[in-house]
């Protein structure tokens, strides 16, 4: 996480209204909603939401002013794992003080590290302590009267907001399989934009289009990180076409075998077969091969389609074009 001060663009010394101003000017540009085709603007959004909840703070900027929580509101000093210990308010650092509230009242103000960083909570008869001014009244300003004030649920605007941006975005991949991969299954690396390289398990029988969710491996979030939405594609085959569950095929045939029969070789995922053709085939007709398509969960598998084209012999031939003269004068 960056300096908050270089993520809002303001000076050390800049006043809250100065802050404030520049996280709205930030936060309306960079908003996802207004970015839908930009994959990276939800990521940039968070990080503007996470450095004014540090520097539109008073107590929160104080302390990383004085280098007691770092740029993600993470106390300094502490060296633990969260992922062992359950997280900060679960059993690990989760230290408490009391404020005087406006009517003298007594606040308990607690103070925990969780997925979400580093988070203020107050109770006073239960009730969470809202701030006017605060950042929900700014988003409020921005986008609408969604994000302030109670809502049916009674939960605020505020904590509907955190909620929904606690994940972060997703990122959209693409892997290309080979057909005979999308029918037998297989493993493809596939590049998150972090540049790690994770391996993706295409399972048997996939299909054009089909997507993989990669869960947490996303942008980051607020409390975890969005998913990786792999899409696959399957790559044209060089001697087969796919058909539904059916596949076709071409293949060509010489004219003495179109006339007198014979046999020729027809690829199929499974390996060559021998195809035999009978006597007086004409060009154009499909012959079909039973159970060599594409395989079906819970049904048979389809059928190879072979069409026929006649191939006529290279350079001149006297006694084929006499043949000819002597058809064509007998129609």
């Amino acid at each position: 996480m960056r300096d908050p001060y270089e993520v809002l663009g303001v000076a050390r010394k800049a006043s809250a209204d100065e802050i404030k101003k520049s996280f709205r000017k930030l936060a309306k540009k960079h908003h996802p909603d207004a970015n839908k085709d930009d994959p990276k603007a939800a990521a940039r959004f968070n990080e503007i939401n996470t450095a004014y909840e540090i520097l539109g703070d008073e107590k929160k900027r104080k302390a990383f002013d004085a280098g007691e929580i770092d740029a993600e509101g993470k106390p300094k000093g502490f060296n633990f794992d969260p992922r062992q210990h359950g997280g900060f308010g679960q059993g690990g650092f989760d230290p408490g003080s009391f404020r005087q509230g406006p009517g003298g009242e007594t606040i308990f103000e607690t103070f925990s590290y969780g997925p979400g960083g580093f988070q203020r909570r107050g109770a006073r008869g239960g009730a969470r302590q809202q701030q006017g001014g605060g950042f929900e009244d700014i988003l409020s300003g921005i986008f609408g009267g969604g994000f302030g004030g109670q809502s049916p649920r009674g939960a605020t605007g505020y904590e509907e907001y955190e909620t929904a941006q606690a994940k972060g975005a997703d990122v959209a991949l693409s892997v290309t399989v080979s057909l005979d991969e999308s029918v037998a299954g297989a493993k493809k690396r596939v590049t998150l934009p972090s540049g790690k390289e994770v391996e993706v398990t295409i399972p048997a029988g996939v299909t054009e289009g089909q997507q993989i969710r990669l869960r947490g491996q996303g942008f980051a979030g607020a409390a975890q990180a969005g998913d990786a939405i792999v899409t696959i594609h399957v790559a044209v085959h060089p001697d087969l076409k796919v058909e539904g569950a059916n596949l076709r095929a071409e293949i060509s045939l010489p004219l003495e075998d179109a006339i007198l029969g014979g046999s020729v070789r027809v690829p199929t995922l499974s390996g060559a077969v021998d195809l035999k053709i009978p006597p007086r085939t004409s060009g154009g007709r499909t012959f079909r091969l039973k159970g060599k398509g594409l395989p079906q969960k819970g049904a048979a598998p389809g059928d190879l389609l072979v069409s026929v084209n006649i191939v006529l012999p290279d350079g001149a031939d006297a006694e084929l074009e006499a043949f000819a003269k002597k058809l064509k004068g007998g129609a």
